[in-house]
Formats: structure tokens, sequence, C-alpha cells
């Protein structure tokens, strides 16, 4: 049997990735957990949309708010998480999230089972070289069991006064 070494992960350690205001650190693959859970963090900054209404047909979503204040749409419900709050979103459920306020904002993102991180991986290379368009992002939410709403995005910047990287701003 195989035994898995114990590490710790500083604050500077993991693979980062960027897609316009939200970033990605990646800390726990499914590799290193069995397949268990991945682990991101994911850095925001002040009024930023991380994604489009999405529902995953795989995994659950438990969001801990590090830092600042955090929006959720949780299936029409909205919530708003502060420091060393759980926002959890179950697989089937459409939602998103957002930093709901003026500074920068910071969560770790636990995803189970694990396998969407490399969806972020992937995304993130792509959003590194100019090449993924907001089209390329729902074919490849596709291929990981994840449907996207794209005519979410004005909606939800008008409501909750944000910015989305791929989208339209706040007027």
């Amino acid at each position: 049997m195989a035994t898995t070494l114990a590490r710790i992960v500083g604050p500077r350690d993991g693979k980062l990735g960027k897609l316009g205001g939200i970033g990605i650190r990646f800390l726990v693959d499914g590799a290193e957990s069995g397949g268990g859970f991945s682990l991101v963090e994911h850095p925001m900054e002040p009024r930023a949309l991380a994604a489009p209404l999405h529902r995953h047909s795989r995994e659950d979503e438990y969001s801990f708010v590090l830092e600042g204040r955090v929006g959720a749409d949780r299936g029409g419900e909205i919530v708003y998480g502060e420091v060393g709050d759980l926002i959890f979103k179950p697989k089937g459920q459409w939602h998103t999230f957002w930093n709901a306020g003026d500074v920068p904002a910071r969560i770790l993102e636990i995803i189970s089972p694990a396998g969407f991180e490399k969806f972020f991986d992937t995304v993130t290379d792509l959003a590194g070289r100019g090449e993924l368009n907001p089209a390329r992002l729902v074919a490849l939410a596709a291929e990981y069991g994840t449907e996207v709403d794209l005519d979410s995005v004005p909606q939800l910047v008008a409501a909750h006064r944000v910015v989305f990287a791929m989208g339209p701003s706040p007027a």
C-alpha cells in the first residue's frame, strides 16, 4: 500500500492562475486526495463576479471566506458570507458567487469529489494565452459536467454591482 507523505502548502506555494478579477491558486488536487476533493484558493478583486450562473452534475462546492465579504446566489437564494463563514453549493443547484465588497476578498474552495480543478487548470492556461472566450468556456465546462448560463451575467452585474471579466460592467 502506498503512503502519502505529509506536506505543508505555504502561502506562496501552488500554481497560480487568473480569470479576470478572480485568481486561482491550486493547493490540493485529486491525485493528492485520492479523488475525494480538491482545494483551491480564490483571491477576488473588489466587486468581481466569479462566473455566470452554473450548475455541476458531479461536484459539491464549499466556499470558506478568509477575507472580505462574499455574496452567492444559491438557486435564487442570495446569501452573504463574512470571514469564517462557509457557503455550501450542492451539485445540481444553479449558483454563482462574487466579491460583495469594495476591498479584495479571498475564499478557500473545497470541491468534492475532485476533478473540476482540471477545468480551472485548463481555462486559466487558455486565459493566460488570450485564447479563452465565452463560447469556449461553456464548451469546456460541459466536458466537466457543468452547465453555464451566460445570459445570467447582465442581471447579476446589475443586481449586485459587480464586474465580469468576459461580460458587461456595472452601469
